[in-house]
């Protein structure tokens, strides 16, 4: 078995908890912004020294980090920001799980998006692939028992904030590939957590100056609500590693489309923790989009 493969199921397994983690801080009253800079704060500092720890006692050193690693990295960074922050909002909109499924949209997107800006190629199989999980996202985007048509109940402001979390975590992947390639020197794992560690350092600046600009008081929240907040840095920082170190093994769209385990972690957490239902037809959708992991992965 490659080892990009059980790197990449930890990575689904620990990013399925810190959503759950991050839903109960959205419950406990912290907006969607404090939620998502809660896995930054906690995570960020640990991510450092990891990295600093590493690159010292294995005598790889400071890297040696040319021009277009910031180009990958600030796109990675900042989209991964935006994406997070549409799952959270998402939340409210529909359950976990589903909410998950939306998310995941990232593995349709994230081929196309890395045959543009990194060159990978798209075959026609995996292009039916796609197509298939559209009709997936098309069912989830369905509520029959909302008012007016099809169209009009499928372009909700859920589907849009789902799509939006695949489109923009699809950038993310990519951009988190080509800055640790970017790093010719250092083994596998040190490109990957200086990578994590330059990233964090910035999503975590940004993270703070837009809450002390629009939401003064809400880092205090988050500060306070320290005994989920950490659990939350502790499952990021573990998914954020195992997710940097696959990315840098392998194709982001092929590390994607494993990652779609976590639709069955999170179908579990929000039957057992959070005592949900899934309606048939988004069970439907779920198969379509289920079906479609399948085949790309079958195919590539």
């Amino acid at each position: 078995m490659d080892l990009w493969i059980p790197i990449t199921i930890g990575a689904a397994l620990a990013q399925t908890v810190r959503f759950m983690l991050q839903k109960q801080l959205k419950s406990a009253q912290l907006s969607t912004a404090g939620a998502t800079f809660a896995r930054f704060l906690y995570s960020s500092p640990l991510v450092a020294l990891i990295a600093v720890t590493y690159a010292t006692k294995t005598g790889q050193g400071a890297p040696d980090i040319p021009p277009v690693f910031w180009t990958y990295a600030l796109l990675g960074a900042s989209t991964q920001i935006i994406g997070t922050a549409c799952v959270i909002a998402l939340f409210s909109h529909r359950n976990f799980a589903v909410g998950i499924t939306f998310k995941k949209t990232e593995v349709l997107l994230s081929a196309l998006i890395g045959a543009l800006i990194l060159g990978d190629l798209i075959t026609w199989p995996a292009l039916g692939a796609i197509l298939l999980g559209l009709i997936g996202v098309l069912y989830l985007s369905d509520t029959p028992s909302a008012a007016g048509g099809i169209f009009k109940r499928m372009w909700s402001k859920g589907t849009a904030l789902g799509l939006a979390s695949g489109l923009a975590f699809g950038f993310s992947g990519n951009g988190y590939r080509g800055a640790s390639l970017s790093l010719g020197d250092g083994d596998t794992f040190y490109r990957a957590i200086v990578t994590l560690a330059l990233v964090t350092a910035f999503q975590t600046a940004i993270m703070v100056v837009w809450l002390i600009w629009r939401e003064r008081g809400e880092i205090t929240r988050v500060i306070k609500a320290w005994r989920i907040a950490a659990l939350v840095g502790l499952t990021s920082m573990a998914g954020s590693i195992c997710w940097f170190v696959a990315y840098t093994l392998q194709t982001a769209a092929y590390v994607n489309a494993l990652g779609q385990v976590e639709l069955l972690f999170s179908l579990m957490i929000g039957a057992f923790v959070f005592g949900e239902t899934i309606s048939r037809r988004e069970w439907q959708g779920l198969a379509f989009l289920t079906g479609s992991i399948v085949l790309l992965v079958a195919v590539t």
